[in-house]
């Protein structure tokens, strides 16, 4: 089996060829199918996916069995300032990917996000719960998500929710560094959500593609906290003396609308594969003691 990797560098990239390679996740052995496949990873230098012309051409030069798409442009604000990329990548991207999989038979994994949904509620979305999207950043990869659907026979759509891994820039990152420097931080309290450690996505993509169980797949920890709330496990585990107080929205004043609620019910995960999704406190102090703080 031979694996392409889009958006190689990122955060959900770069723990996709780190566990490919040492076989195991946090969670466990990756499925033997997989053990000591042919991965190939690319960063847009390599492999522009809005590119449809060059996108063919790659794949049908590759020859994947399996193409996991993990490039995005995730900049919330970003995404409503230059809706032209936002749509390019997380639109396009995936269309490209998807048509160019379907000519020569091969699996594609798109990975998605919470925002697709509209943040209202108190009820955890289920993966066929009305769409509707609230920002640029949303509708882009919902359109991406429509393209996917449309295009590729052998599709896997996997959603996370707040995520965070050992590479980039994330809220847990943003959190240790403003707590060390400033000692008192102020964090939103009126949204909720599922922190989701990049182990647990990835180990239960990889769970997916040696299946056919095609479909859209929500794919978030377990539990739901408010950025508050996993502000303040953030400076508990990592020991650090700093004050988190709590504020709205509104006080915060966000360029942006963030969902108020996005909470995710993984169903399609219990009903094929198996839910490993660990408990977003459990993941989360796992990932605090594996890094240098």
């Amino acid at each position: 089996m031979k694996i392409l990797i889009t958006g190689a560098t990122g955060q959900v990239g770069t723990q996709l060829m780190n566990i490919l390679a040492s076989g195991k996740s946090e969670l466990g052995n990756i499925p033997r199918e997989i053990e000591n496949v042919e991965v190939i990873g690319t960063g847009s230098k390599e492999l522009d996916i809005s590119d449809n012309k060059k996108v063919i051409e790659f794949i049908r030069e590759v020859k994947p069995d399996v193409v996991i798409n993990a490039a995005a442009y995730t900049n919330v604000d970003g995404c409503e300032i230059n809706e032209e990329l936002a749509y390019k990548v997380n639109a396009l991207g995936p269309k490209n990917l998807a048509i160019a999989c379907e000519k020569i038979g091969a699996k594609l994994v798109h990975i998605s996000t919470d925002y697709v949904f509209n943040g209202v509620g108190n009820k955890p979305f289920r993966e066929y719960d009305h769409l509707d999207p609230q920002s640029i950043y949303g509708a882009s990869k919902k359109m991406g998500e429509d393209f996917v659907r449309e295009f590729s026979s052998k599709y896997f759509i996997v959603r996370p929710s707040w995520v965070y891994g050992y590479q980039g820039k994330n809220f847990v990152y943003t959190i240790l560094k403003l707590a060390k420097e400033n000692g008192v931080i102020t964090v939103v309290n009126d949204q909720r959500g599922n922190p989701t450690n990049v182990e647990d996505i990835v180990h239960h993509i990889l769970k997916l593609i040696v299946t056919e169980e095609y479909g859209i797949y929500n794919c978030s920890g377990q539990g739901e906290c408010t950025w508050y709330d996993f502000a303040c496990k953030i400076v508990e585990f990592a020991n650090i003396s700093c004050t988190v107080k709590p504020c709205t929205s509104d006080e915060y004043q966000s360029k942006v609308k963030r969902p108020a609620y996005s909470s995710l019910d993984n169903m399609m995960l219990k009903y094929t594969v198996g839910d490993e999704m660990r408990n977003w406190e459990e993941a989360l102090r796992v990932f605090i003691n594996n890094i240098k703080i």
